[in-house]
C-alpha cells in the first residue's frame, strides 16, 4: 500500500531552491521558470538593441509620456492568480456560472499560514468569477471539536477580507448523509465490517502492499443483513471499533483510495451541535464529496494531498447518482523554520516556550495577526507566488520581504528609541516641528512635535571611543537629528563606572556643518514610555523537526528580546487614533481594527504594531519585520 504521507515527504525532499524568489520548488518547475526567464532576458536584450538602432537613426516624433504610477500602485494585479496558470485552467475546464466554492476547515484547531492560501484561493476564485463561497465546518469528529475553534476560524476568514455566502456545517446533513449510506447499502456498494486493524492491513496487501489484496467475508452479506447491522450501529448496539460501514469499491485498483474505505464509524461522544442524537458519524471520505454535492459546489479546490482522493470522491457521487462537483488540487503553502503541528505547538505552550497559540513567533493565523502583519500583505504575498500544482516551501525571509514591501508604502513613520540615552543640548531652545507621517505618502498628513533641549537617542547611536568607520555620535563628532534644523556635536559624557554604561551625553548645535554624514532618530524629553518586543525566528534551523533530540532542542533562546523602557514620540497618539493603518482587507470592512492595526515604521529600527497586552496606560509593541538595511551599516 502506498503511503501518502511518505510520498508527500519524498516529494518535499526533492524540492530545489529558486534563488530568484526564495521558493522551494520541483526541478521541473525550476526548469520551466529558468526557461521563461531566459526568454524574457532575450526579449529585453532585443528591445534594447532596437532602441540603440533607433537612437542611431536620429530623433523620432515625441511620444506622449505615460502617466506616472502612483506610489501606492501595486506592481502585481491583485487578481493575477485567477487570470493565469492553474486557476485559470481550472475555470476553463468547467466554465460554469455562477461559480460556487467552499472553504471546509475542521474545527479542531487554529488555522495556520497555509490556510491563508486556501482561503484566498477558494473565496477569491469565487469572487473573481462573480460567484459565492461557503464557509463549511467539517464537524464529523466530536472528540476534538471545540467552540473556540469555530469562532476563531470565522474571525480569520473575515479578517482576511472575505464574507461567507453561508456558514454551514457537515452536521447539518447528518440525516441526509445517513440516508445516502442506506442507499449505498441498497445498491450493494457498502457493507458492515467487523475487522480489526491487523486484518484490514492484510486485506490491503500486508507490509509494503506486496501481497495480493482481498475483501473480508463480511462483504458477502446480503443487502438486508447489512442494512440491519448498519441500523444496529446507528441504534448504539455496537461499541467503538466493533463495527464500521465500508464502501464496496475496487480492491484491485492501484489507488489505495479505492480499497473499500470506511464510510461510518461508531463514536461514543456527544456532538457539540446534535448532542447525543447520533452514535455513528460519517468519515471525511464519505462526507466531503456529498456535502459538496448538496451545496452545488462547482469547483471543489483542495491541496495536492487529496490528489489520490479524487477517484473516490468521483466514485461515490457517481455511484449514488447525485450532482457531481469537479475536484482539482493545488500545491499547499509552507514556510521553512516553522512548526504547524497542533501537538508540538501545545507542547511549547505548556512548557512556556511561547505565551499561547497567538504568540507572534508562531505561524498560526491568530499569531500572524497579533504580530501585526496586515491581512492585505498576506493576500498580496499569496497572489505574488501564484498557484500551481507544486508544493510551495518558502523561506521565512522571502515572506518577510513581501510584508516589508507592502508596509513601506502603507504605514506612517515615527521616531522611537529602544534603549534611551539622554542628550542635553546646551544653549538649545524649544522648537515646534511639523513632521510628515511619510515622505512618500503626502496623503498621510503630518503632526507637530516639540523639540526640547533634552532629547533621547538610542544607546547604540553613541560611542565613547570613535573610529573612522563609525558615523554616528561620539566625543567631538557631529551627527544629524532627523527633522532638526542643525546637527549636534557631542562635547562630553557621563558614565556609570560600576556598569560601564553611558548615562548622559552633553552636546551643542554644530551650525558650521551643513550636511552631516548620517542622521539618527530621537524623541524629546517627556515622550511616551512603551514596552517593545523584538521577535525573531523561534527556531535556529530551517527544519526543526530534523534536529537531533527533537524540535525542542532547536529553540532559539533569543527569539524574543524585550525593551521595557523604549520611548516613542507623541505622533503615536494620532497614529493610534487613526488606525487601522493601512485600511485593507478585513480590517476596513469591519470598520475597525484591533490593537494590531496600529502599525508604523519606527525609523531606523523596524516596523511595529501594538500588542493585545496593551492597555490605556501601558503600550506594548511587537516587531512585525525588520527594516531592510545593509548588515554593515554604521
Amino acid at each position: 500500500m502506498a503511503d501518502p504521507v511518505a510520498e508527500a515527504t519524498a516529494a518535499t525532499a526533492k524540492l530545489v531552491l529558486d534563488e530568484e524568489t526564495g521558493e522551494m520548488v520541483s526541478k521541473n518547475e525550476l526548469k520551466k521558470r529558468t526557461n521563461k526567464r531566459t526568454k524574457k532576458a532575450a526579449t529585453e536584450a532585443a528591445k534594447k538593441a532596437r532602441q540603440e538602432e533607433a537612437a542611431k537613426a536620429g530623433p523620432a516624433a515625441p511620444k506622449p509620456k505615460p502617466k506616472a504610477k502612483a506610489d501606492d500602485t501595486p506592481a502585481i494585479d491583485p487578481n493575477a492568480m485567477f487570470k493565469q496558470g492553474f486557476l485559470d485552467d481550472v475555470f476553463k475546464e468547467r466554465p460554469v456560472k455562477p461559480v460556487v466554492t467552499r472553504f471546509p476547515p475542521e474545527p479542531n484547531g487554529f488555522l495556520h499560514i497555509g490556510h491563508a492560501k486556501a482561503i484566498a484561493v477558494n473565496f477569491g476564485f469565487a469572487r473573481h468569477h462573480g460567484g459565492v463561497c461557503y464557509l463549511r465546518y467539517d464537524d464529523t469528529n466530536p472528540e476534538k471539536e471545540e467552540e473556540k475553534y469555530f469562532t476563531a476560524i470565522e474571525e480569520m476568514v473575515r479578517w482576511l477580507g472575505f464574507s461567507p455566502y453561508k456558514i454551514t456545517y457537515s452536521s447539518d446533513n447528518f440525516q441526509k448523509l445517513y440516508d445516502m449510506a442506506e442507499k449505498l447499502v441498497g445498491l450493494e456498494k457498502a457493507y458492515v465490517c467487523h475487522c480489526g486493524d491487523t486484518e484490514i492491513k492484510a486485506q490491503r496487501g500486508g507490509e509494503g502492499g506486496k501481497e495480493p489484496r482481498f475483501r473480508c467475508e463480511h462483504a458477502e452479506r446480503s443487502v438486508e443483513e447489512n442494512l440491519q447491522k448498519f441500523r444496529d450501529m446507528r441504534d448504539g448496539k455496537y461499541r467503538p471499533r466493533e463495527a464500521f460501514l465500508r464502501m464496496k469499491m475496487d480492491i484491485t485498483d492501484g489507488n489505495p483510495q479505492m480499497w473499500d474505505l470506511a464510510a461510518y464509524r461508531v463514536k461514543d461522544e456527544e456532538h457539540h451541535r446534535t448532542g447525543a442524537d447520533w452514535k455513528i458519524y460519517p468519515t471525511y471520505d464519505f462526507t466531503h464529496c456529498l456535502c459538496d454535492s448538496f451545496e452545488n459546489i462547482t469547483h471543489s479546490l483542495c491541496t495536492t494531498e487529496f490528489v489520490q482522493s479524487r477517484v473516490s470522491y468521483e466514485w461515490l457521487n457517481s455511484s449514488l447518482g447525485v450532482y457531481e462537483p469537479m475536484q482539482r488540487e493545488y500545491g499547499r503553502l509552507s514556510i521553512q523554520g516553522t512548526l504547524l503541528s497542533k501537538r508540538k505547538i501545545m507542547k511549547m505552550v505548556e512548557e512556556g516556550i511561547v505565551r499561547a497559540w497567538d504568540d507572534p513567533r508562531l505561524y498560526t493565523l491568530i499569531a500572524v495577526k497579533r504580530r501585526g502583519i496586515p491581512p492585505g500583505a498576506i493576500l498580496s504575498f499569496v497572489n505574488e507566488l501564484g498557484v500551481t500544482t507544486s508544493p510551495t516551501l518558502i523561506q521565512a525571509k522571502r515572506f518577510e520581504q513581501s510584508i516589508r514591501k507592502y508596509l513601506e508604502m502603507s504605514v506612517p513613520r515615527l521616531m522611537m528609541v529602544l534603549d534611551p540615552l539622554p542628550v542635553v543640548i546646551e544653549g538649545a531652545e524649544e522648537l515646534e516641528l511639523e513632521i510628515p507621517f511619510s515622505p512618500k505618502q503626502p496623503k498621510f498628513g503630518s503632526h507637530k512635535l516639540k523639540f526640547a533641549p533634552t532629547v533621547f537617542i538610542d544607546q547604540s547611536d553613541f560611542r565613547e571611543v570613535d573610529s573612522k568607520d563609525y558615523f554616528r555620535l561620539a566625543p567631538n563628532k557631529t551627527v544629524g537629528l532627523l527633522q532638526v534644523p542643525y546637527p549636534i556635536k557631542a562635547t562630553s559624557f557621563t558614565k556609570d563606572e560600576a556598569t560601564g554604561k553611558i548615562t548622559e551625553v552633553r552636546a551643542v548645535f554644530d551650525k558650521d556643518t551643513k550636511k552631516p554624514k548620517t542622521y539618527i532618530q530621537w524623541v524629546p524629553e517627556g515622550s511616551k514610555k512603551v514596552e517593545a518586543r523584538v521577535h525573531s525566528a523561534l527556531f535556529k534551523s530551517d527544519r526543526p523537526e530534523d534536529v537531533e533530540g527533537g524540535f525542542m532542542n532547536d529553540i532559539n533562546p533569543h527569539s524574543e528580546v524585550i525593551h521595557p523602557d523604549a520611548m516613542i514620540e507623541s505622533g503615536f497618539d494620532e497614529v493610534r487614533r487613526r488606525a487601522p493603518w493601512p485600511e485593507a482587507a478585513g480590517e476596513s470592512e469591519l470598520g475597525k481594527g484591533g490593537p494590531e492595526s496600529v502599525r508604523f515604521q519606527a525609523m531606523r529600527v523596524a516596523y511595529f504594531a501594538m500588542d493585545s497586552d496593551s492597555t490605556d496606560d501601558r503600550v506594548v509593541l511587537n516587531r512585525i519585520v525588520s527594516l531592510k538595511e545593509d548588515a554593515g551599516k554604521n
